[in-house]
C-alpha cells in the first residue's frame, strides 16, 4: 500500500500534474484499489478539509500582506531596518535579513515576504554592484523565516491536523526563526569579507528616530498580533482579521498610500493565492483519509521504529532526513497535511512534544522552498532577479546549508523552541 500510494503520487507529480489534483487522483486510486470508489465520500472529505474555523485565519493573513505591500508598509519596515544596519559595509544584506524577520511577523506566507523583500531590496542591491546571485539567494533563504516567526500559516494547518495549540505553535517559532535570521547574516558577513562591498553612510541617530516614528504603526502590528492571542483576548483567527482592518485603516488614513483602485487587484491576489492553499488542504483530507484506511502510517512508523529502536535521538534525524527529502519534491503545504497525520502517533508514541516536533518539521520543511526542483521561492526569486534557476539554485546551497545546521541545533535542544511557551503558559 505505501508504495502504491508514493508511486502514484509522484508519478503524478512528474506528469507535472498539479499538487491538488495530484492528490485526488491518487486518492481515487487508492480508493479502486479497495475497491469502494466513491465520488460522494471523496467529496466529503474533500470539503471537510477546508470547513475549518481556524483555517479561516489564512485568507485573512494572506489579505493583510497584499495589503501591506500595496499601503507602504513594507517598504517603511525596510526603510527602519537600514537605518539600523545599512551604514555596515555589505549593509543591505543585513537589512534585507532583518527586514524579512519583521515583515514575518505581519504576514505569514514565505511567498509574500519574499516577493514583498525582493522588489524593494534587490534592484538596490544590484545598483549599489552587489553580487547579483549571492543577493538573490539571501533575500530567498530570508523568505523562509515567513512561516517560522509568528503569525504563520503552516503552524495554523499543523495545529488543526495534530490537534496542537496554535499559540503555542506561534510562540515556539519565534526563537528558530531569530536563530535561523541570524544563520543567514553570518553567511553574509562571510561573503562580505571576500566581496569589500562598501559601507553607506554612517549611523545616525536622528535617522533611525525619524524612521522608528514614519514605521511605528508598521512594527506595532506584530506586536497587536500576538499580544492579544497571549492575553486570550482573541483567537488566532480573530487576530487574522484584526491585522487585515489595522492594515487597512494604516495604509489608507496614516500612510494614505492605499488607494480606492488598488483594493480590486489584492483582492484578488489573495483570493487565488488562498484558492490554492484551500484546494490542496481540501485534497490533502481525502488523501489522509484514505491513507488511514490503507494503515500507511503504522507502516511508516514499524519502519522507523525499525531503524530508530528506542532511541528518540536516532528518530529526528530519520525524520529530518525523510522530510528534508521530501521537501526536495513536494511544497511545504501538501508535505505538512500528507506527513503531519502520519507522523505524530510516532512522536506520541516517543514520548516527544508535539508542538517541538510542530516546529521542527515547518523549519525542515521551509528548507525544502529553497531546494530545486520543486523550491516555490526559487521560482519567485528568478521572476525577480532575472537569473536562471540554475544561477540561484548554486548561490543558495551556502544559505541552506546553514538552514540545516540551524535545523539540527533546535532539533537537539528542544528548549530553543519550548521556552517561551512554557514561559507564557
Amino acid at each position: 500500500m505505501l508504495i502504491l500510494f508514493l508511486v502514484a503520487l509522484f508519478g503524478f507529480i512528474l506528469m507535472n500534474v498539479p499538487i491538488a489534483f495530484a492528490l485526488v487522483l491518487t486518492s481515487i486510486v487508492l480508493s479502486f484499489f479497495f475497491g469502494s470508489f466513491s465520488p460522494a465520500l471523496l467529496a466529503q472529505n474533500i470539503v471537510r478539509g477546508i470547513d475549518n474555523f481556524p483555517i479561516m485565519a489564512i485568507p485573512f493573513f494572506l489579505l493583510a500582506g497584499e495589503i501591506m505591500n500595496y499601503g507602504g508598509i513594507s517598504k517603511r519596515i525596510v526603510a527602519f531596518a537600514q537605518t539600523i544596519l545599512g551604514h555596515i559595509r555589505g549593509g543591505l544584506g543585513y537589512v534585507t535579513v532583518l527586514a524579512s524577520m519583521l515583515f514575518a511577523g505581519v504576514s505569514g506566507s514565505a511567498v509574500a515576504d519574499t516577493s514583498a523583500m525582493g522588489s524593494l531590496l534587490y534592484p538596490v542591491m544590484e545598483k549599489e554592484g552587489y553580487n547579483r546571485e549571492k543577493s538573490a539567494a539571501l533575500f530567498c533563504a530570508a523568505g523562509t523565516i515567513g512561516p517560522i516567526i509568528p503569525p504563520s500559516i503552516p503552524m495554523i494547518l499543523f495545529g488543526v491536523i495534530a490537534n496542537v495549540s496554535i499559540i503555542d505553535l506561534f510562540l515556539g517559532g519565534i526563537i528558530p526563526g531569530i536563530l535561523i535570521g541570524f544563520g543567514l547574516m553570518f553567511g553574509w558577513w562571510v561573503h562580505t569579507k571576500k566581496a569589500h562591498y562598501k559601507a553607506d553612510g554612517r549611523l545616525d541617530i536622528r535617522n533611525i528616530l525619524r524612521a522608528t516614528k514614519d514605521a511605528f504603526w508598521a512594527i506595532l502590528l506584530p506586536f497587536i498580533i500576538l499580544g492579544g492571542i497571549i492575553f486570550g483576548i482573541y483567537t488566532p483567527t480573530e487576530a487574522a482579521v484584526i491585522a487585515v482592518v489595522y492594515a487597512f485603516i494604516i495604509s489608507m488614513f496614516v500612510y494614505k498610500e492605499l488607494k480606492l483602485s488598488m483594493i480590486p487587484e489584492l483582492l484578488v491576489k489573495s483570493a487565488r493565492m488562498t484558492a490554492v492553499v484551500m484546494l490542496v488542504c481540501g485534497a490533502a483530507t481525502a488523501a489522509a483519509y484514505l491513507i488511514t484506511i490503507a494503515q500507511i502510517p503504522q507502516l511508516l512508523s514499524n519502519a522507523l521504529i525499525s531503524f530508530a529502536g528506542d532511541s528518540p535521538i536516532l528518530l529526528m534525524l530519520l525524520i529530518n532526513i525523510l522530510l528534508l527529502l521530501v521537501g526536495c519534491v513536494m511544497d511545504l503545504t501538501p508535505a505538512l497535511l500528507i506527513l503531519g497525520p502520519m507522523l505524530m502517533p510516532i512522536i506520541l508514541k516517543f514520548g516527544l512534544n508535539p508542538v517541538y516536533f510542530g516546529v521542527v518539521m515547518i523549519c525542515n520543511l521551509c528548507i525544502g522552498l529553497i531546494t530545486p526542483p520543486v523550491g516555490n521561492i526559487l521560482y519567485v526569486g528568478c521572476s525577480i532577479s532575472g537569473l536562471s534557476i540554475s544561477q540561484l539554485s548554486k548561490a543558495i546551497i551556502p544559505n541552506i546549508l546553514i538552514m540545516i545546521i540551524t535545523l539540527l541545533i533546535i532539533t537537539y535542544i528542544p528548549g530553543l523552541i519550548m521556552f517561551i511557551p512554557n514561559l507564557v503558559n
